[in-house]
């Protein structure tokens, strides 16, 4: 007698590789999306709970969960790394488990002795996209795969936000019990979505022989690797450092910013976000119809220096009243995703595949993630110690002027030296180059 997984196995192998990865592109997608039910439901709240320290309460609690967050991407530079295919799933939902209580204890300790909790949530979650990327990476569908996930960064906090602010509006749950009540609604869906990523069958061999093998890296090949490429990835480092606090605070202060401009409705977060995510999805399901590794890797460097030139472009327009506010959220959202988004999904996947070096996206985007992280932590404290005084929308604003003209200078810079490194580099760059 065969269980219910080990048939579900046995269907998924047997179905062509069109539908296999059409269903493993949704199942990642819902995954990951699930997970910011126990993430980012919280800041649909406002928490006006008096100051601590002088610094609002609800800063607070952002600041606690992302150092959480922060610290487990600083550790998941070891363990997305080195992770294998073994109870891949058993992990994801440990971790998840694990956040989804600390927001059961949010709710029962009183405020502020409850900001512990959220760096507890912060801490497991921070190793889900390594697990979730880790189904998807080094297939020669790679590029749809990444797409159809990326989307749940733009949508999923959009739509848990807004599916947050109905839970207290209609349904009258507390601030402190929406957390946790929104993650209730996501247990079931999570559950068959990594269900389904476990039972999918893993790269086969044309895969294999497309994007070359994925494999886990010791520490040593992790410092060889740094060595091999390590003006270039600092200039990508600092790019996605500059747009990952920019997104981080939109994200988190999304609330905060539309009511700066005078736009208080509910829905407007899952509308905005969702046109946004479906652009992006287009810009970036192109990238599949390019065959060739490094030409796909300069187009993505055009999209990222696109990407930058609309963000501040648009606040400009918007500083000088020549665009509405909506107008300016929204492009400039389109802007700010379309640098971070393929660095999430794309821009590691092509590097590793135009160079052919041993390595994992999970490494890159963990080192990349872990500096983007403390940035945040840092604009945080600094804004909120009282050394910058001003709405978080005046702030966003200012702060999107400087990363725009950074970012442009910083996207020219990195798509000279990787083109230069190929052109000198001798091909192919295997196992051999990165053990010297």
């Amino acid at each position: 007698m065969k269980y219910p997984f080990q048939l579900l196995m046995q269907r998924l192998g047997s179905t062509s590789y069109t539908i296999q990865m059409i269903l493993l592109a949704l199942a990642a997608f819902g995954c990951y999306t699930s997970m910011y039910a126990y993430r980012k439901a919280f800041t649909a709240a406002l928490f006006t709970e008096l100051p601590i320290w002088g610094v609002d309460y609800k800063v607070w609690l952002v600041i606690a969960q992302v150092f959480g967050y922060m610290l487990s991407k600083f550790y998941g530079i070891k363990f997305v790394s080195e992770l294998g295919q073994q109870k891949r799933g058993a992990k994801l939902l440990l971790l998840i488990g694990v956040a989804w209580l600390a927001l059961l204890g949010f709710a029962f300790i009183p405020a502020p002795y409850n900001i512990v909790c959220m760096f507890i949530n912060g801490l497991p979650l921070g190793m889900i996209w390594g697990i979730v990327f880790s189904y998807l990476e080094g297939r020669r569908a790679t590029e749809f795969l990444a797409a159809i996930m990326s989307v749940s960064l733009v949508f999923a906090s959009g739509f848990v936000k807004s599916l947050a602010r109905f839970l207290m509006e209609e349904l009258h749950v507390t601030e402190q019990w929406m957390p946790f009540a929104t993650g209730l609604l996501f247990a079931i869906p999570l559950l068959v979505f990594t269900l389904v990523l476990e039972a999918m069958p893993p790269p086969d061999a044309k895969d294999k022989l497309l994007r070359n093998e994925r494999k886990a890296m010791t520490h040593g090949e992790r410092i060889a690797f740094l060595k091999m490429f390590l003006p270039g990835l600092v200039v990508v480092v600092f790019v996605y450092l500059i747009f990952s606090v920019l997104r981080d605070i939109r994200d988190n202060f999304e609330v905060e910013i539309w009511a700066d401009i005078g736009v208080t409705e509910t829905l407007i977060y899952v509308q905005t976000d969702s046109l946004i995510a479906l652009v992006v999805l287009a810009l970036m399901g192109l990238l599949i119809c390019v065959k060739n590794n490094m030409k796909a890797f300069s187009y993505i460097h055009v999209m990222l220096f696109t990407g930058c030139f609309l963000a501040g472009i648009f606040t400009y327009l918007f500083r000088i009243q020549a665009v509405s506010g909506v107008t300016w959220m929204v492009m400039t959202g389109l802007g700010l995703y379309m640098v971070y988004i393929p660095f999430n999904a794309i821009f590691f996947e092509r590097f590793l595949a135009s160079f052919k070096v041993k390595g994992n996206i999970g490494f890159l985007m963990y080192v990349a993630d872990s500096v983007g992280y403390l940035g945040s932590v840092c604009v945080l404290l600094v804004r909120e110690l009282g050394l910058v005084e001003t709405s978080w929308g005046s702030f966003f604003e200012q702060a999107i002027l400087l990363a725009a003209v950074l970012g442009c200078i910083s996207v020219v810079f990195s798509l000279i030296y990787f083109r230069r490194k190929k052109v000198t580099e001798v091909e192919p760059l295997g196992d051999m180059e990165l053990a010297r």
